[in-house]
């Protein structure tokens, strides 16, 4: 027995021994960041951040370019020759087209490279002498037809160049020769909001403090600065850093937008996107609609009604908080009753304050952002101005000024007063 104490005495010490002197991996944070911080791509970020990347999954930034070669499904409709010179012949006949059907590009399966989008429309990437293009094919879901897409003058617009900084992550441009460049991985990946990884997943966890200040978490940024993170890409102008880039090319999440972007305007002479009211008109610029907007002064930003990558099923395609109008409501108590509210009883605030007059595949398939109804009086003073109520199926039809003038007696008709009459059934 004497001798089993001994031996577990001298193992104990040993053990201690080892313990003191084996040497702990010793984390070298000069030295990580005196690396030039490069993109590691959600691959990476998803062997810790699962949860996550499971959620951004499930989001259409996921699907913004996908690699078509590698994701076979990435295609949400058959390329299919005959049918898209079919479509494309009934757009001749109205005269949609800058050249002859026979003339035009139309790409085979097998050329395409990368599908982008999948929600309203689809286009497709195909490669000539080295550089990234989009052919002139475009599908839009709703409608299930096929439309064209600058078809005289594709090759003339390299993707990357143009607005693949906006569609893939980790985006390098090579001006002075377009063939070289190149992205991370194709999609709105973690970077694009978060910054490079590369110092991040350098870094052990025992390192908690230096690895958070290596990454940007838009949670944790001033809400005027998280903002400026989507309005990166849903904007519309050019950069301010690269000339012929249709993208922020050099900012990076938490920089200041402005330094590398300029917003576009109808005051600047771009009538194909904005509306001479400077609402938009074209897709991707939701935050030159909000910059506009009370929501902007009063410090509502994209997050305040939309989810980025919310845990579970999100309950609409678009990734908001509440269902149609439930999300306004979730703020905006109704506290004007008189009869310009009441007489749309069905609460639907989006109809008026958001009308769908933007366009993304289909026009007015999408909503504008300013958050403002727009009247009929604005048409009847500029007839390119849209307003909310003909917008509406039920007042597509109606006079201008017939719709003015109901809408001013309406709104000054103070609420109802007196008892409240319970529904009742007549038949019974």
């Amino acid at each position: 027995m004497r001798k089993l104490y001994a031996l577990l005495i001298v193992l104990t010490a040993l053990m201690a021994f080892w313990g003191c002197t084996t040497e702990e991996p010793v984390v070298d944070v000069a030295k990580i960041t005196s690396q030039p911080k490069e993109f590691v791509g959600s691959e990476t970020c998803k062997t810790c951040h699962l949860e996550h990347y499971d959620s951004w999954k499930a989001t259409n930034h996921s699907r913004m370019a996908q690699n078509a070669k590698l994701n076979v499904d990435a295609f949400i409709v058959d390329i299919n020759d005959k049918t898209i010179k079919a479509d494309f012949q009934k757009l001749a006949d109205i005269g949609k087209l800058k050249l002859p059907v026979d003339q035009i590009y139309f790409p085979t399966k097998d050329e395409i490279l990368y599908t982008l989008g999948n929600e309203w429309k689809q286009r497709y990437i195909v490669k000539k002498d080295g550089i990234l293009y989009i052919s002139p094919i475009q599908f839009n879901t709703e409608t299930g037809r096929w439309v064209n897409y600058h078809e005289k003058d594709w090759d003339k617009r390299p993707w990357l160049l143009k607005c693949g900084g906006c569609h893939t992550t980790g985006t390098k441009l090579d001006p002075n020769d377009m063939s070289k460049s190149s992205f991370t991985e194709p999609g709105v990946g973690c970077e694009a909001c978060h910054g490079a990884g590369s110092w991040h997943t350098a870094l052990p966890k025992t390192a908690v403090f230096e690895k958070r200040d290596t990454i940007i978490n838009p949670a944790k940024l001033p809400r005027g600065v998280a903002v400026q993170i989507c309005g990166s890409c849903h904007n519309r102008g050019k950069s301010t850093m690269e000339k012929g880039a249709g993208w922020p090319v050099g900012y990076t999440p938490g920089k200041a937008l402005e330094t590398y972007y300029k917003s576009t305007s109808f005051a600047a002479g771009d009538k194909k996107h904005m509306y001479p009211n400077e609402f938009s008109k074209g897709h991707h610029q939701q935050y030159i609609d909000w910059l506009k907007s009370e929501h902007r002064r009063e410090g509502v930003t994209c997050t305040s009604c939309h989810f980025v990558h919310q845990l579970g099923m999100p309950s609409t395609r678009f990734q908001t908080k509440g269902q149609g109008s439930s999300s306004c409501l979730s703020c905006h108590k109704p506290a004007n009753q008189n009869m310009a509210h009441s007489i749309h009883s069905f609460a639907n605030c989006i109809g008026c304050h958001m009308p769908r007059i933007a366009k993304s595949a289909e026009s007015k398939d999408i909503h504008s952002h300013v958050f403002k109804t727009l009247l009929p009086s604005g048409t009847l003073e500029n007839k390119d101005i849209p307003n909310s109520c003909q917008n509406c199926h039920r007042h597509k039809d109606d006079d201008l000024a017939e719709l003015q003038k109901r809408f001013k007696i309406l709104s000054s008709v103070p609420s109802p007063r007196g008892k409240v009459v319970e529904p009742m059934n007549a038949y019974k």
